[in-house]
């Protein structure tokens, strides 16, 4: 396939919930409706139910549909994976329970005519989360700006666009890193994205966040205060990264 333009990357691990709603059939029916070429990548992070059947039954009929078989390494691998795979102009990655619907690319596609080469979605009210979780968003908004400088409202929504120029610039050492520390189990990795996005500041690269429609749903891997300790202490070992000169 030439000249794609757009390439979405859907990570997943024991999504047999997911798939039985019918995301991946969601995701194709809008894309059927576009006017320029695509690609969907589902890669699968190694898992342990019958995801990997049900793709394989779901996907064989679409011909613009692939999957990615990794060994279990956690979400920042499989999602580095896909976006290295992409052969699209924009690579696009996007939960697979659909809590932001594929149609809000359609807000973010823009803003790369306009010179940005990764553009994060912000979530938009925040539709049905708990009023701890909303806080705790804040709070670690604040936190990241002041230990990374990243000036973001929201760094952890699952929907997030990047160039090719960006994704070669960042993810390859990452990957590789991010691999060698790999361990089992549901593995969030709370600092991922904080990671690569200070990684993209840190190399120049032009970001900017959009709001978009975003409704809670709630996930067998989330534990708020496990994820908010992990995600301070990944702020903290970014930040001792850099000092020490890890990123060079």
């Amino acid at each position: 396939m030439s000249n794609l333009k757009l390439s979405v990357i859907i990570p997943g691990y024991n999504e047999e919930r997911s798939l039985s709603k019918g995301v991946l059939a969601e995701v194709d029916a809008y894309l059927h409706q576009v006017d320029y070429k695509y690609e969907v990548l589902v890669v699968d992070d190694g898992s342990t139910d019958r995801s990997v059947a049900i793709i394989k039954e779901q996907i064989k009929k679409r011909e613009n549909f692939r999957l990615i078989e990794n060994p279990h390494a956690g979400k920042a691998v499989t999602v580095m994976t896909g976006l290295l795979a992409a052969k699209g102009e924009i690579a696009l990655f996007t939960d697979m329970d659909q809590a932001t619907p594929i149609t809000e690319v359609e807000k973010l596609l823009p803003q790369f005519s306009e010179g940005f080469d990764i553009v994060i979605g912000s979530r938009d009210g925040r539709t049905g989360s708990p009023f701890i979780r909303q806080l705790a968003s804040v709070v670690f908004a604040i936190l990241r700006n002041i230990i990374l400088g990243l000036p973001f409202s929201d760094t952890q929504c699952g929907f997030k666009a990047f160039n090719q120029k960006s994704r070669q610039s960042i993810f390859p050492k990452l990957l590789e890193q991010y691999k060698k520390s790999a361990q089992g189990g549901y593995i969030v990795n709370a600092g991922f994205d904080s990671e690569f996005l200070f990684l993209a500041k840190k190399a120049g690269l032009k970001i900017i966040d959009v709001p978009v429609e975003w409704h809670h749903v709630e996930s067998k891997s989330y534990q708020l205060w496990k994820n908010a300790i992990d995600a301070v202490l990944d702020m903290l070992r970014i930040r001792l990264r850099d000092l020490t000169g890890f990123y060079r």
